[in-house]
């Protein structure tokens, strides 16, 4: 008993380095550019449409059919060839002068040479030019009368508070017009090849795809392949398998020939052909016909009939992999493939390209379920699921099973038909991620007997673009339908710690607005979507989900998934705005903005109280449902801890120190008690899973840094006095080591996929190793911290001031954040929000002490 309660209290550590490093390094021709602005029709201008406006053109290219749920937040791309009736304002760029325009690229284009040039052997991230230049453009255009491009100052600032300030100016640009910032999520490779696979499958229909789309599709694919011929798993990831194939049969579908693909051809030919792909992979291509149903391992939809009190139970498992093997489950137990398969001769070439001219009606299908690249084989499947899935195919392929597989299948079917509708509507057709929304999609699309008019498949298509990004490196499909919350939150945080919250009022306000449309369940046009129906107790027991009613989302109310760590943050984002902010409450008493009520309040804490775990920790979107052995049957072998929701330093921080803000303002709440028991649980945790070296690992983002942010500021939070505590001084001791020659810290994304500190910092896409975002990351932990090496602080806030723009802002440098241990993604937003937010803590916590010199300070 004493071991097991010993392994359920450690289930949720991360884990020590990994012995099998990161061994290669991606790899671009140099010098290689790309811009689509120079080879798309010129005619095409594409614009970023939000909240209000996006419902409208959706729904424009659909009627009768209308979308559901607030519209806050929601951020699509669409041109002014298909929209040019719906969009009555002419293009941007036209009503601008050449010098202000060229002032606008200038500025948008992020410190990278050339406004719309792309050089991924420089740095394959985007800055997100597009959407920023569009942004600064319409504000150049609102606020002509107050500024002229010659007369805008450029002035360098001389303290981190000027510093802070001049970045919410460059800032509060980029903010939309209804309160939230919007940026590239993007960063893996294997979602927008889904998507393709689905609009071949279903006709190539333009409302899905357009002929624009396509072409921006492509030209990202292209823009992304590396010297070797291959694609990454993600942007910073070397040539993968997974990505390879996946890009290459996307590129094949929306008509490259294949003499323009030879280099991608030859990557998949020395790694042994498209059957040393991963799972995921082989199961898009079954759904196109171009692999047999037989080489892939069964995901038989019948485990759903199982009694929900099953150990290994699906249910069970984390959400985000529960919802994409939920479709995979009724795809492949009516083994979908594409319906013109036989007879359709790309598929017949495509047939021949991925197998090394092997015969394809030749290949022993069943003996090639577990080949794998070691390239791809992050997460090697375990020796005990690998024995499951040869019994799961011993079941289907049993005569004597036959009668009772037929039953078991068809009600199985049934139920994940059902559930999935009920994914569907409880998201308002957005769905939890990019992988459930194109398989959910194409399973409406069986569903309704392959019809295109069906309900379910138009409200689907309608919220496709939710998930698609416009940047200078083409358009990708996001890693959600956006950040927006998340960012949102962070940054009026930043705001308010910048003391700057009335000295722009407009953008508080705004963010107030955003805010209080965006928690879940929580306002009349929210209450009145499909999604209201699935709170009730019996829904929420039926389709196994937590309460949703009162917390906030990573993007928007519409996608109706309350996480942990967004709720926390969208606490005291609320807070600090009410209670803070001149503005604001101004605007409440004066009927401009909503009233934010005691009882929304008391639902966020219901949802954060009813999410922590036995081991006192917060996971992601539930409550830990499983054991840590479920990992010994994670059938993904390129990611890793996906079977449970593990609680996180990052998601127990947050959560905790909402609880304390919450405390602070409502003492009296009737659940007092509760919530300082909950919150000296938390500390326990967060104290737990610190490793030995005074550390803690980011499981969201890039990677040590983060995870010592989140730590200190809980433990803070929770009491601990900074300079005594024996973890926080660990973990100070531990930031101050990894601090670089130049002042900075930098990690990049080896730190995550090796669960050890990046020995070379970000030496490739920062400066010196250092890095932005990290830098930020680490100042924010050792002020919490009231780290009494100011030096080293001096060292740090110089850095970033030296990396600021001209503009305010601050350069894209590497991936920052993480999933799954082993896919990068994006957060363009990280570059602004966090260097802002570490200038204004540190001009707060040390004052003067950062102007002075060091022998002054040490006098």
């Amino acid at each position: 008993l004493t071991i097991l309660l010993q392994r359920s209290q450690t289930v949720s550590d991360p884990g020590k380095p990994r012995k099998h490093k990161l061994q290669s390094l991606p790899n671009w021709e140099h010098g290689n550019t790309h811009s689509w602005l120079s080879t798309t029709n010129p005619t095409t201008n594409w614009s970023c449409v939000v909240g209000p406006a996006s419902h409208t053109v959706t729904q424009a290219h659909h009627p009768p059919y209308s979308l559901t749920g607030e519209s806050a937040g929601r951020q699509i791309w669409t041109t002014h060839n298909e929209d040019s009736k719906i969009l009555t304002t002419p293009p941007l760029p036209a009503l601008l002068s050449e010098e202000e325009e060229q002032w606008v690229q200038r500025v948008a284009a992020g410190g990278r040479d050339t406004f719309g040039i792309f050089c991924p052997s420089q740095n394959p991230n985007s800055s997100d030019q597009m959407f920023r230049a569009q942004q600064i453009r319409t504000f150049l255009l609102r606020n002509k009368h107050k500024h002229n491009v010659t007369t805008i100052p450029t002035t360098t600032p001389q303290t981190p508070q000027q510093a802070a300030e001049k970045a919410l100016e460059f800032y509060a640009m980029l903010q939309t017009d209804d309160g939230h910032w919007a940026g590239d999520y993007g960063g893996p490779h294997f979602l927008m090849p889904g998507l393709v696979i689905a609009w071949y499958v279903m006709g190539k229909p333009s409302l899905l795809l357009s002929p624009d789309h396509v072409r921006l599709i492509q030209h990202y694919l292209f823009a992304h392949q590396q010297a070797d011929g291959g694609w990454g798993t993600h942007v910073e990831s070397p040539s993968t398998m997974f990505g390879t194939v996946l890009c290459y049969v996307s590129l094949r579908l929306t008509g490259v020939h294949p003499r323009h693909l030879s280099k991608a051809t030859r990557y998949i030919n020395d790694n042994k052909g498209a059957l040393y792909t991963s799972s995921w992979a082989k199961f898009y291509l079954c759904l196109l016909g171009v692999m047999d149903w037989k080489g892939v391992n069964p995901v038989p939809p019948e485990l759903w009939l199982l009694p929900d009190w099953t150990p290994f139970h699906p249910s069970r498992m984390w959400c985000h992999a529960r919802m994409v093997y939920l479709p995979m489950g009724y795809l492949y137990g009516t083994q979908f493939t594409y319906p013109r398969a036989e007879s359709d001769p790309l598929i017949q070439q495509l047939r021949d390209e991925l197998y090394l001219e092997q015969p394809y009606n030749s290949i022993p299908w069943d003996r090639t379920r577990h080949w794998i690249a070691p390239q791809d084989n992050y997460s090697p499947i375990p020796s005990t699921m690998k024995f499951l899935q040869h019994v799961l195919v011993a079941y289907e392929q049993s005569i004597l099973l036959r009668p009772l597989r037929r039953l078991l299948r068809r009600k199985g079917v049934e139920f994940c038909l059902n559930y999935m509708r009920a994914e569907d509507l409880q998201t308002n057709f957005i769905n939890i991620g990019p992988v459930n929304k194109v398989l959910n999609l194409l399973g409406a699309y069986h569903a309704s007997s392959f019809s295109m008019d069906s309900n379910e498949v138009r409200l689907h298509i309608m919220r496709v673009p939710d998930y698609l990004w416009v940047a200078e490196d083409g358009m990708k499909m996001q890693g959600y339908n956006g950040s927006q919350c998340w960012d949102t939150s962070f940054a009026i945080q930043a705001i308010a710690e910048c003391q700057l919250l009335d000295k722009f009022p407009d953008v508080s306000t705004k963010v107030f607005s955003y805010l209080e449309k965006t928690q879940i369940l929580s306002t009349n046009i929210a209450m009145s979507s499909p999604a209201c129906a699935f709170e009730s107790a019996k829904n929420r027991l039926s389709y196994y989900r937590h309460a949703s009613q009162g917390g906030w989302p990573f993007s928007t109310s519409a996608h109706g998934w309350p996480i942990s760590d967004c709720t926390g943050e969208g606490i005291k984002s609320v807070l600090a705005l009410l209670y803070k902010c001149k503005a604001v409450k101004e605007g409440i008493d004066n009927g401009l903005l909503p009233p934010f009520s005691k009882k929304r309040f008391d639902d966020a804490i219901h949802v954060l109280l009813t999410l922590q775990n036995e081991d006192g920790g917060w996971a992601t979107y539930e409550n830990n449902r499983g054991f840590g052995w479920y990992e010994q049957l994670n059938p993904s072998e390129v990611f890793g801890d996906i079977m449970i929701d593990y609680s996180y330093v990052e998601c127990t921080s947050a959560s905790l120190t909402a609880l304390v803000e919450f405390l602070h303002h409502f003492p009296k709440t009737p659940r007092a008690s509760e919530i300082k028991t909950s919150i000296n649980r938390g500390r326990i945790f967060i104290r737990r899973i610190q490793r030995m070296d005074g550390s803690w690992y980011g499981s969201w983002a890039c990677c040590f840094c983060y995870g010592c942010w989140f730590g200190i500021e809980g433990l803070v939070a929770a009491g601990e006095s900074p300079l005594s505590s024996q973890a926080i001084t660990k973990c100070v001791r531990y930031l101050l080591r990894h601090q670089r020659a130049n002042g900075g810290w930098g990690e990049d994304f080896t730190s995550c996929y090796d669960k050890s500190y990046a020995k070379e910092g970000m030496a490739r896409y920062g400066d010196e190793g250092s890095g932005v975002v990290s830098t930020a990351w680490a100042l924010l932990a050792l002020s919490a911290a009231k780290c009494r090496d100011v030096e080293a602080i001096r060292r740090g806030v110089q850095y970033l001031m030296s990396k600021q723009l001209p503009s305010g802002d601050f350069p894209q440098e590497g991936i920052a954040g993480v999933f799954n241990r082993a896919c990068g993604i994006t957060y363009t937003a990280y570059r602004n929000v966090f260097p802002m937010w570490a200038l204004g803590r540190c001009a707060n916590v040390y004052g003067d002490q950062l102007l002075l010199s060091k022998a002054a300070s040490n006098n």
